[in-house]
């Protein structure tokens, strides 16, 4: 299933959502143009979970400090298809999110949902020397959010049945609902394997819970 919009109007502008889809566009770029190549760039502003778990740099050849790849690597990408889907999440569900809490708010809901969700991943792979890349973690807090505050939004959704294509309106409860069980049963098995590439399915799991959390204690101070 691929969402394509939902029946949530907004009342404001949601500036700071269109400025995190422009940020992480802009770095996407830098990335492609760095001087010292994408996967260079990548090692050196991705978080590396074995780096920020032990406190020492895999190399010597890039100088960055440690924790603040928790931030920075909420902003790259590993490609376009991995910059497009979770921009098209973050457009979706992001600026009714943004809505509720005010644009300062948001901004800092999003944040510490990206670096609770980073950290989750670190907890659950300390050793992976695979850095770990993209937004993902971030929206997928605006999803928990979201999945609590408008469970019952109706979202134009892409569904392929078989060689069909269609797209049907299914309540939020249900895409993110099920999104959220998809992590569950691709992240558990992984749990105490050596695998340490792929996708962070913890990270996401731990962005959505974090997500929920967060909306519900944000909510309660106007």
């Amino acid at each position: 299933m691929i969402p394509l919009r939902d029946d949530i109007p907004s009342y404001r502008k949601p500036v700071v959502t269109i400025g995190l889809i422009v940020a992480n566009v802009v770095v996407f770029f830098l990335e492609l143009s760095s001087k010292g190549g994408f996967e260079n760039s990548i090692f050196q502003y991705g978080a590396i979970p074995s780096e920020v778990t032990s406190g020492i740099e895999l190399t010597s050849r890039f100088s960055f400090p440690i924790p603040l790849t928790l931030f920075t690597s909420m902003f790259m990408h590993g490609g376009l298809f991995h910059l497009g889907g979770n921009m098209l999440y973050l457009w979706i569900f992001g600026d009714n999110m943004e809505d509720k809490l005010g644009h300062i708010r948001f901004f800092f809901f999003y944040i510490i949902c990206g670096i609770v969700a980073s950290l989750t991943h670190i907890l659950t792979s300390p050793n992976s020397e695979v850095p770990m890349i993209g937004a993902s973690g971030a929206i997928a807090g605006v999803l928990g959010a979201y999945f609590i505050r408008f469970p019952q939004a109706q979202i134009w959704t892409l569904v392929f049945f078989g060689f069909f294509i269609r797209v049907v309106r299914i309540p939020a409860l249900l895409v993110l609902g099920f999104w959220f069980i998809l992590q569950l049963l691709y992240g558990l098995p992984s749990l105490g394997s050596q695998v340490s590439g792929g996708t962070a399915w913890f990270a996401h799991i731990g962005g959505f819970l974090v997500g929920i959390v967060l909306f519900k204690i944000m909510r309660k101070y106007p």
